[in-house]
């Protein structure tokens, strides 16, 4: 996942163009391929036996169109451009004549970003719905249709915004690092976040070759946390069939400071019990597992809501 590309004032979301390119160079150096968005779509509950890439940017950054796109579109990789409506024309985003070209073009696929990319888990239930709503009847009246890829805004939703988007939606991405696979939840599909800070080659060449840690049940389902739910108990029920699951290491960042954190199995069953609450805004959890050389990578992420 990319935001902003040489804009070097916003080093938290953005990458340089050079080491970008370098990015897309390792992914075909490593043998793999760039996925469509349209085939990914379309095949998600088919069983693979390759590993592809996706490549994702969100926001609609005038500096995607500028720096970005036109080597995306000589070398012909796909990509998904998720678009909040409401900045679109505003300085620094790009128009609808830009993201027109893109949507139709070979290789650009429009996402629904939302209308205010504003932090909608704050949102009442109805302004919630609203926010969306609005956003694809801009979509429709500019696009003549509604995008079915949904991404949300800083990766937060509740369990009401989930229901929704998969009601309305076809895939819905957070923004918590991992590998996608078939079993995992279609509506909160995660991505490895790209930056100046995460985006060096060493860690690059790293996350692409990592594998999915596939599991059967993820609970709580409900990742917005009220302060009298924190710190949530996560339990992950894997499948009879993963090997080496004792191998597994997790990390959080329960207390404000990333730590390992303490894990108990039984049957086939991970529960992490976090030593302190999560700090406002967001908890997150990474977890790796060495599975006879063949490294495979987890996360999730709660979004923390403040007391009142």
């Amino acid at each position: 996942m990319y935001h902003r590309f040489n804009e070097n004032k916003y080093p938290s979301t953005n990458i340089k163009m050079d080491i970008f390119i370098e990015h897309l160079k390792i992914i075909k150096e490593n043998g793999y391929n760039f996925y469509d968005p349209r085939l990914f779509v379309n095949e998600f509950d088919e069983p693979k036996n390759e590993k592809k890439i996706l490549i994702t940017i969100d926001d609609g950054f005038k500096s995607f169109y500028t720096e970005a796109w036109p080597y995306l579109k000589s070398n012909k990789i796909p990509f998904i451009l998720f678009v909040s409506t409401e900045p679109v024309g505003r300085i620094g985003y790009m128009n609808w004549d830009q993201i027109k070209e893109i949507e139709q073009s070979e290789f650009g696929y429009i996402g629904h970003h939302s209308h205010t990319h504003e932090y909608l888990i704050d949102m009442n239930e109805e302004d919630f719905i609203n926010d969306i709503e609005t956003a694809t009847q801009i979509f429709k009246d500019n696009l003549g249709y509604v995008p079915s890829i949904f991404s949300y805004p800083f990766g937060e939703y509740s369990l009401f915004m989930k229901k929704y988007i998969s009601e309305n939606f076809k895939i819905g991405f957070g923004q918590h690092s991992g590998v996608i696979d078939i079993n995992k939840d279609k509506f909160e599909l995660p991505r490895f976040p790209i930056n100046e800070k995460y985006g060096d080659l060493k860690r690059f060449k790293s996350l692409i070759n990592y594998n999915p840690l596939e599991y059967k049940n993820l609970k709580p389902e409900e990742k917005k946390i009220n302060d009298y739910e924190n710190p949530p108990k996560l339990k992950i029920e894997f499948f009879n069939e993963q090997k080496n699951i004792e191998n597994i290491t997790c990390y959080s960042n329960d207390g404000g400071n990333w730590k390992k954190s303490n894990l108990n199995f039984q049957n086939k069953t991970l529960t992490i019990n976090f030593e302190e609450k999560f700090l406002p805004r967001r908890g997150r959890i990474n977890c790796s597992l060495n599975d006879n050389g063949k490294w495979r990578w987890f996360g999730t992420q709660f979004t923390i809501i403040k007391k009142n």
